[in-house]
Protein backbone atom coordinates (compact mmCIF):
# COMPACT_ATOMS: atom_id res chain seq x y z
CA UNK A 1 0.00 0.00 0.00
CA UNK A 2 1.13 3.56 -0.66
CA UNK A 3 1.45 6.04 2.18
CA UNK A 4 1.54 9.83 2.47
CA UNK A 5 5.34 9.59 2.53
CA UNK A 6 5.22 7.65 -0.73
CA UNK A 7 2.80 9.48 -3.04
CA UNK A 8 1.52 7.55 -6.04
CA UNK A 9 3.51 8.39 -9.17
CA UNK A 10 1.24 8.28 -12.18
CA UNK A 11 2.35 6.56 -15.37
CA UNK A 12 1.23 9.59 -17.39
CA UNK A 13 -0.60 12.78 -16.66
CA UNK A 14 -1.53 15.86 -18.69
CA UNK A 15 -0.94 19.32 -17.27
CA UNK A 16 -4.13 21.38 -17.45
CA UNK A 17 -3.86 24.70 -15.64
CA UNK A 18 -6.77 26.71 -14.21
CA UNK A 19 -6.17 29.24 -17.00
CA UNK A 20 -6.54 26.53 -19.63
CA UNK A 21 -9.72 25.26 -17.96
CA UNK A 22 -11.12 28.81 -17.90
CA UNK A 23 -10.50 29.23 -21.64
CA UNK A 24 -12.15 25.89 -22.36
CA UNK A 25 -15.12 27.00 -20.26
CA UNK A 26 -15.23 30.27 -22.18
CA UNK A 27 -15.43 28.29 -25.43
CA UNK A 28 -18.17 26.07 -24.02
CA UNK A 29 -20.22 29.14 -23.15
CA UNK A 30 -19.54 30.87 -26.47
CA UNK A 31 -22.26 28.95 -28.30
CA UNK A 32 -19.76 27.65 -30.87
CA UNK A 33 -18.38 24.37 -29.63
CA UNK A 34 -17.96 22.25 -32.76
CA UNK A 35 -15.40 22.99 -35.49
CA UNK A 36 -15.07 26.73 -35.91
CA UNK A 37 -12.72 29.64 -35.18
CA UNK A 38 -10.71 27.78 -32.52
CA UNK A 39 -10.03 24.89 -34.89
CA UNK A 40 -8.87 27.38 -37.52
CA UNK A 41 -6.61 29.10 -34.98
CA UNK A 42 -5.19 25.80 -33.74
CA UNK A 43 -4.43 24.65 -37.29
CA UNK A 44 -2.69 27.95 -38.02
CA UNK A 45 -0.58 27.61 -34.86
CA UNK A 46 0.36 24.02 -35.74
CA UNK A 47 1.31 25.18 -39.23
CA UNK A 48 3.57 27.93 -37.83
CA UNK A 49 5.15 25.41 -35.44
CA UNK A 50 5.91 23.12 -38.38
CA UNK A 51 7.65 25.69 -40.61
CA UNK A 52 4.50 26.91 -42.33
CA UNK A 53 3.33 23.55 -43.64
CA UNK A 54 -0.45 23.12 -43.82
CA UNK A 55 -2.01 21.39 -40.80
CA UNK A 56 -5.38 19.76 -40.33
CA UNK A 57 -6.75 18.48 -37.01
CA UNK A 58 -8.87 15.40 -36.40
CA UNK A 59 -10.64 13.51 -33.64
CA UNK A 60 -7.59 11.24 -33.28
CA UNK A 61 -4.22 10.37 -34.81
CA UNK A 62 -5.86 7.16 -36.03
CA UNK A 63 -8.38 9.19 -38.02
CA UNK A 64 -5.58 11.37 -39.38
CA UNK A 65 -3.74 8.26 -40.57
CA UNK A 66 -6.82 6.78 -42.22
CA UNK A 67 -7.36 10.03 -44.13
CA UNK A 68 -3.68 10.13 -45.07
CA UNK A 69 -3.98 6.65 -46.60
CA UNK A 70 -7.03 7.79 -48.58
CA UNK A 71 -5.21 10.87 -49.85
CA UNK A 72 -2.29 8.70 -50.97
CA UNK A 73 -4.68 6.44 -52.86
CA UNK A 74 -3.75 3.39 -50.82
CA UNK A 75 -6.20 0.51 -51.11
CA UNK A 76 -6.73 -3.09 -52.24
CA UNK A 77 -3.72 -4.58 -53.99
CA UNK A 78 -1.28 -2.17 -52.35
CA UNK A 79 1.35 -3.02 -49.75
CA UNK A 80 2.40 -0.78 -46.87
CA UNK A 81 5.62 -1.44 -44.95
CA UNK A 82 5.68 -0.78 -41.22
CA UNK A 83 7.40 -1.97 -38.07
CA UNK A 84 6.12 -4.91 -36.05
CA UNK A 85 6.85 -2.74 -32.99
CA UNK A 86 4.21 -0.03 -33.07
CA UNK A 87 0.72 0.64 -31.74
CA UNK A 88 -2.20 -1.34 -33.17
CA UNK A 89 -3.68 1.69 -34.95
CA UNK A 90 -1.08 1.53 -37.73
CA UNK A 91 -1.86 -2.03 -38.80
CA UNK A 92 -5.57 -1.48 -38.23
CA UNK A 93 -5.72 1.47 -40.62
CA UNK A 94 -3.65 -0.27 -43.31
CA UNK A 95 -6.04 -3.20 -43.20
CA UNK A 96 -9.11 -0.97 -42.99
CA UNK A 97 -8.34 0.71 -46.32
CA UNK A 98 -7.89 -2.75 -47.87
CA UNK A 99 -4.11 -2.76 -48.25
CA UNK A 100 -1.69 -5.45 -47.06
CA UNK A 101 0.46 -4.80 -44.00
CA UNK A 102 4.07 -5.80 -44.62
CA UNK A 103 5.96 -6.00 -41.33
CA UNK A 104 9.68 -5.59 -40.76
CA UNK A 105 11.66 -5.74 -37.53
CA UNK A 106 12.96 -2.86 -35.41
CA UNK A 107 16.23 -1.98 -33.72
CA UNK A 108 16.44 -3.40 -30.20
CA UNK A 109 17.57 -0.14 -28.59
CA UNK A 110 15.88 2.64 -30.58
CA UNK A 111 12.77 0.48 -31.16
CA UNK A 112 12.57 2.21 -34.55
CA UNK A 113 12.07 0.55 -37.92
CA UNK A 114 14.98 -1.45 -39.41
CA UNK A 115 16.02 0.47 -42.54
CA UNK A 116 17.79 -2.49 -44.17
CA UNK A 117 14.68 -4.62 -43.79
CA UNK A 118 12.54 -1.85 -45.27
CA UNK A 119 14.69 -1.91 -48.42
CA UNK A 120 14.45 -5.71 -48.63
CA UNK A 121 10.64 -5.67 -48.22
CA UNK A 122 9.90 -3.40 -51.18
CA UNK A 123 8.00 -5.05 -54.06
CA UNK A 124 6.23 -3.69 -57.14
CA UNK A 125 3.07 -3.49 -55.01
CA UNK A 126 4.63 -1.35 -52.26
CA UNK A 127 2.84 1.99 -52.05
CA UNK A 128 4.00 3.50 -48.76
CA UNK A 129 6.19 3.19 -45.69
CA UNK A 130 4.86 4.01 -42.21
CA UNK A 131 7.72 4.53 -39.72
CA UNK A 132 6.90 5.04 -36.05
CA UNK A 133 9.05 7.52 -34.12
CA UNK A 134 9.10 5.28 -31.07
CA UNK A 135 8.70 7.09 -27.73
CA UNK A 136 9.51 10.35 -29.53
CA UNK A 137 12.92 9.31 -30.91
CA UNK A 138 12.97 10.18 -34.63
CA UNK A 139 13.63 7.46 -37.18
CA UNK A 140 16.42 7.99 -39.71
CA UNK A 141 14.36 10.22 -41.97
CA UNK A 142 17.22 10.87 -44.39
CA UNK A 143 17.46 7.17 -45.18
CA UNK A 144 13.69 6.68 -45.37
CA UNK A 145 13.11 9.65 -47.64
CA UNK A 146 15.94 8.51 -49.89
CA UNK A 147 14.27 5.10 -50.20
CA UNK A 148 10.94 6.78 -50.93
CA UNK A 149 12.40 8.96 -53.68
CA UNK A 150 14.22 6.03 -55.27
CA UNK A 151 11.11 3.82 -55.36
CA UNK A 152 8.47 6.56 -55.70
CA UNK A 153 6.80 5.70 -52.43
CA UNK A 154 4.82 7.75 -49.93
CA UNK A 155 6.07 8.20 -46.36
CA UNK A 156 3.33 8.56 -43.75
CA UNK A 157 5.08 9.18 -40.44
CA UNK A 158 3.43 7.76 -37.36
CA UNK A 159 4.49 10.64 -35.12
CA UNK A 160 1.82 9.96 -32.50
CA UNK A 161 4.50 10.00 -29.80
CA UNK A 162 6.71 12.66 -31.35
CA UNK A 163 5.09 16.08 -31.24
CA UNK A 164 8.01 18.48 -30.79
CA UNK A 165 10.70 15.96 -31.75
CA UNK A 166 13.22 17.03 -34.38
CA UNK A 167 15.55 15.49 -36.95
CA UNK A 168 18.70 17.47 -37.84
CA UNK A 169 17.19 20.57 -36.28
CA UNK A 170 13.85 20.38 -38.12
CA UNK A 171 10.66 19.52 -36.30
CA UNK A 172 9.15 16.17 -37.26
CA UNK A 173 6.40 17.20 -39.68
CA UNK A 174 8.27 20.29 -40.91
CA UNK A 175 9.80 18.28 -43.74
CA UNK A 176 9.12 14.99 -45.48
CA UNK A 177 5.75 13.86 -46.81
CA UNK A 178 2.85 13.45 -44.31
CA UNK A 179 3.19 13.22 -40.51
CA UNK A 180 0.39 12.33 -38.11
CA UNK A 181 0.31 13.30 -34.43
CA UNK A 182 -1.71 12.28 -31.37
CA UNK A 183 -3.05 14.60 -28.66
CA UNK A 184 -4.31 11.83 -26.36
CA UNK A 185 -3.86 12.68 -22.65
CA UNK A 186 -0.79 10.43 -22.37
CA UNK A 187 1.05 12.38 -25.10
CA UNK A 188 3.32 15.41 -24.61
CA UNK A 189 0.38 17.78 -25.19
CA UNK A 190 -3.32 17.07 -25.23
CA UNK A 191 -6.66 18.17 -26.65
CA UNK A 192 -8.34 15.50 -24.45
CA UNK A 193 -8.78 13.32 -27.54
CA UNK A 194 -7.51 14.43 -30.92
CA UNK A 195 -4.81 14.32 -33.55
CA UNK A 196 -3.38 16.18 -36.51
CA UNK A 197 -1.70 15.68 -39.85
CA UNK A 198 0.94 17.95 -41.34
CA UNK A 199 1.16 17.95 -45.13
CA UNK A 200 3.79 18.93 -47.67
CA UNK A 201 1.09 19.82 -50.20
CA UNK A 202 -1.68 22.38 -49.71
CA UNK A 203 -4.01 20.57 -52.12
CA UNK A 204 -3.69 17.39 -50.06
CA UNK A 205 -4.42 19.31 -46.87
CA UNK A 206 -7.59 20.71 -48.45
CA UNK A 207 -8.56 17.22 -49.54
CA UNK A 208 -8.06 16.00 -45.97
CA UNK A 209 -10.48 18.69 -44.81
CA UNK A 210 -13.12 17.24 -47.14
CA UNK A 211 -12.42 13.64 -46.16
CA UNK A 212 -12.68 14.36 -42.43
CA UNK A 213 -16.24 15.69 -42.87
CA UNK A 214 -18.29 13.21 -44.91
CA UNK A 215 -16.51 14.00 -48.19
CA UNK A 216 -18.68 17.11 -48.53
CA UNK A 217 -17.77 20.00 -50.82
CA UNK A 218 -19.82 23.20 -51.05
CA UNK A 219 -20.98 24.33 -54.47
CA UNK A 220 -21.25 27.89 -55.78
CA UNK A 221 -25.01 27.98 -55.30
CA UNK A 222 -24.74 27.04 -51.63
CA UNK A 223 -25.69 23.40 -52.03
CA UNK A 224 -23.41 20.52 -51.20
CA UNK A 225 -22.02 17.52 -53.02
CA UNK A 226 -20.05 14.38 -52.17
CA UNK A 227 -17.55 12.98 -54.66
CA UNK A 228 -15.77 10.59 -52.28
CA UNK A 229 -16.83 8.58 -49.24
CA UNK A 230 -15.52 10.54 -46.28
CA UNK A 231 -15.73 10.03 -42.52
CA UNK A 232 -16.67 12.18 -39.55
CA UNK A 233 -13.38 13.11 -37.93
CA UNK A 234 -13.60 16.87 -37.28
CA UNK A 235 -12.22 18.24 -34.02
CA UNK A 236 -14.38 20.41 -31.74
CA UNK A 237 -13.56 24.02 -30.93
CA UNK A 238 -13.50 23.02 -27.26
CA UNK A 239 -10.61 20.61 -27.87
CA UNK A 240 -8.85 23.05 -30.18
CA UNK A 241 -8.96 25.82 -27.57
CA UNK A 242 -7.13 23.55 -25.13
CA UNK A 243 -4.70 22.52 -27.85
CA UNK A 244 -3.76 26.13 -28.56
CA UNK A 245 -2.58 26.69 -25.00
CA UNK A 246 -0.96 23.28 -24.72
CA UNK A 247 1.06 23.96 -27.88
CA UNK A 248 2.42 27.15 -26.31
CA UNK A 249 3.83 25.05 -23.45
CA UNK A 250 5.04 22.10 -25.52
CA UNK A 251 8.70 23.04 -26.02
CA UNK A 252 9.19 23.84 -22.33
CA UNK A 253 7.50 20.59 -21.33
CA UNK A 254 9.72 18.66 -23.75
CA UNK A 255 12.85 20.25 -22.28
CA UNK A 256 11.67 19.07 -18.85
CA UNK A 257 10.99 15.57 -20.20
CA UNK A 258 14.55 15.40 -21.52
CA UNK A 259 15.83 16.43 -18.10
CA UNK A 260 13.78 13.70 -16.43
CA UNK A 261 15.07 11.13 -18.94
CA UNK A 262 18.64 12.18 -18.15
CA UNK A 263 17.97 11.48 -14.46
CA UNK A 264 16.66 8.02 -15.34
CA UNK A 265 19.87 7.35 -17.30
CA UNK A 266 22.06 8.65 -14.47
CA UNK A 267 20.38 6.34 -11.96
CA UNK A 268 19.76 3.27 -14.13
CA UNK A 269 22.98 3.09 -16.18
CA UNK A 270 25.12 1.76 -13.30
CA UNK A 271 22.41 -0.79 -12.54
CA UNK A 272 22.13 -1.86 -16.19
CA UNK A 273 25.91 -2.42 -16.30
CA UNK A 274 25.44 -5.20 -13.76
CA UNK A 275 24.68 -8.18 -16.01
CA UNK A 276 22.83 -9.93 -13.19
CA UNK A 277 20.12 -7.24 -13.34
CA UNK A 278 19.18 -8.12 -16.96
CA UNK A 279 18.16 -4.56 -17.86
CA UNK A 280 18.39 -2.99 -21.34
CA UNK A 281 17.92 0.78 -21.45
CA UNK A 282 16.45 2.65 -24.42
CA UNK A 283 18.63 4.58 -26.85
CA UNK A 284 19.08 8.13 -25.59
CA UNK A 285 19.32 9.70 -29.06
CA UNK A 286 20.83 9.33 -32.50
CA UNK A 287 24.39 10.59 -32.84
CA UNK A 288 24.28 14.36 -33.09
CA UNK A 289 20.56 14.44 -32.28
CA UNK A 290 20.68 14.74 -28.50
CA UNK A 291 18.03 17.47 -28.36
CA UNK A 292 15.67 15.91 -30.91
CA UNK A 293 14.02 13.35 -28.65
CA UNK A 294 10.77 14.51 -27.05
CA UNK A 295 10.65 11.56 -24.61
CA UNK A 296 7.00 10.64 -24.58
CA UNK A 297 7.95 7.38 -22.84
CA UNK A 298 10.90 5.78 -21.05
CA UNK A 299 10.83 2.06 -21.86
CA UNK A 300 13.26 -0.45 -20.38
CA UNK A 301 13.61 -4.17 -21.12
CA UNK A 302 13.71 -6.65 -18.26
CA UNK A 303 14.58 -10.28 -18.97
CA UNK A 304 11.90 -11.81 -16.78
CA UNK A 305 12.89 -15.39 -17.61
CA UNK A 306 16.41 -14.73 -16.33
CA UNK A 307 15.15 -12.73 -13.37
CA UNK A 308 12.82 -15.51 -12.28
CA UNK A 309 9.59 -13.58 -11.95
CA UNK A 310 6.85 -12.45 -14.33
CA UNK A 311 6.15 -9.02 -15.77
CA UNK A 312 2.70 -9.13 -14.19
CA UNK A 313 4.30 -9.74 -10.78
CA UNK A 314 6.66 -6.80 -11.30
CA UNK A 315 3.87 -4.46 -12.42
CA UNK A 316 1.72 -5.50 -9.45
CA UNK A 317 4.66 -4.95 -7.08
CA UNK A 318 5.33 -1.49 -8.51
CA UNK A 319 1.67 -0.57 -8.27
CA UNK A 320 1.66 -1.66 -4.63
CA UNK A 321 4.67 0.58 -4.08
CA UNK A 322 2.89 3.54 -5.64
CA UNK A 323 4.22 3.57 -9.21
CA UNK A 324 2.17 3.27 -12.39
CA UNK A 325 3.72 1.09 -15.10
CA UNK A 326 2.81 0.65 -18.76
CA UNK A 327 3.58 -1.85 -21.54
CA UNK A 328 4.72 -0.32 -24.83
CA UNK A 329 4.13 -2.22 -27.02
CA UNK A 330 2.93 -5.66 -27.96
CA UNK A 331 4.32 -7.10 -31.21
CA UNK A 332 1.59 -6.23 -33.69
CA UNK A 333 2.17 -9.20 -36.02
CA UNK A 334 1.31 -11.56 -33.14
CA UNK A 335 -2.10 -10.02 -32.50
CA UNK A 336 -5.09 -12.23 -33.34
CA UNK A 337 -5.80 -10.08 -36.39
CA UNK A 338 -2.42 -10.76 -37.97
CA UNK A 339 -1.96 -14.33 -36.74
CA UNK A 340 -5.10 -15.07 -38.76
CA UNK A 341 -3.21 -13.76 -41.79
CA UNK A 342 -0.37 -16.26 -41.24
CA UNK A 343 2.05 -14.44 -38.96
CA UNK A 344 3.71 -16.42 -36.20
CA UNK A 345 6.37 -16.15 -33.50
CA UNK A 346 9.99 -16.01 -34.63
CA UNK A 347 9.52 -13.68 -37.60
CA UNK A 348 10.76 -10.48 -35.96
CA UNK A 349 13.02 -11.31 -32.99
CA UNK A 350 13.68 -7.77 -31.77
CA UNK A 351 10.02 -6.75 -31.81
CA UNK A 352 9.08 -9.97 -30.05
CA UNK A 353 11.75 -9.55 -27.38
CA UNK A 354 10.64 -5.98 -26.75
CA UNK A 355 7.02 -7.16 -26.52
CA UNK A 356 7.98 -9.81 -23.92
CA UNK A 357 10.31 -7.70 -21.83
CA UNK A 358 9.24 -4.07 -22.07
CA UNK A 359 8.04 -2.04 -19.10
CA UNK A 360 7.34 1.66 -19.46
CA UNK A 361 8.29 3.79 -16.48
CA UNK A 362 6.46 7.01 -15.54
CA UNK A 363 7.56 10.05 -17.54
CA UNK A 364 5.51 13.21 -17.84
CA UNK A 365 6.02 16.93 -17.43
CA UNK A 366 4.32 16.96 -14.04
CA UNK A 367 7.11 14.86 -12.52
CA UNK A 368 10.22 16.04 -10.70
CA UNK A 369 13.75 14.66 -10.41
CA UNK A 370 12.76 13.37 -6.98
CA UNK A 371 9.85 11.46 -8.52
CA UNK A 372 12.26 9.76 -10.92
CA UNK A 373 14.52 8.83 -8.00
CA UNK A 374 11.49 7.39 -6.20
CA UNK A 375 10.58 5.29 -9.28
CA UNK A 376 14.08 3.82 -9.48
CA UNK A 377 14.27 3.24 -5.72
CA UNK A 378 10.93 1.44 -5.67
CA UNK A 379 11.96 -0.53 -8.75
CA UNK A 380 15.01 -1.85 -6.92
CA UNK A 381 12.84 -2.55 -3.89
CA UNK A 382 10.44 -4.56 -6.06
CA UNK A 383 13.38 -6.51 -7.45
CA UNK A 384 14.45 -7.34 -3.92
CA UNK A 385 10.96 -8.52 -3.03
CA UNK A 386 10.57 -10.64 -6.19
CA UNK A 387 13.99 -12.25 -6.68
CA UNK A 388 13.73 -15.99 -5.98
CA UNK A 389 15.24 -16.82 -2.61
Amino acid sequence: MTTSSQPYIKFAGPIITPEMAAEVNETLLSGWITSGPQVAAFEKALSVYHAGRPARVFTSATAAMEVAFQICGIGPGDEVITSAMTFFSVGNMIEKVGAKTVFVDCDLHTRNIDIAQVKAAITPRTKAIVPTHFAGLPCDMDALLDIARTHRLRIIEDAALAIGSSWHGQKIGASGDIATFSFHPNKNMTTIEGGAAIFADEAEAKRAQVLRFHGITKLADGTRDVDVAGGKFNMSDVSARLGLRQLEMLDAWNVHRRELASVYFKLLTPIARDSSMHIVLPASAHTGEEDGHSWNMFCVLLDFDALGFSRKAFIDAMHAKGVGIGISYEAMHLSTLFRAKGHQPGEFPNAERIARQTVTLPLHAGMTDIDVAHVVSRMMSAFGDLFPR
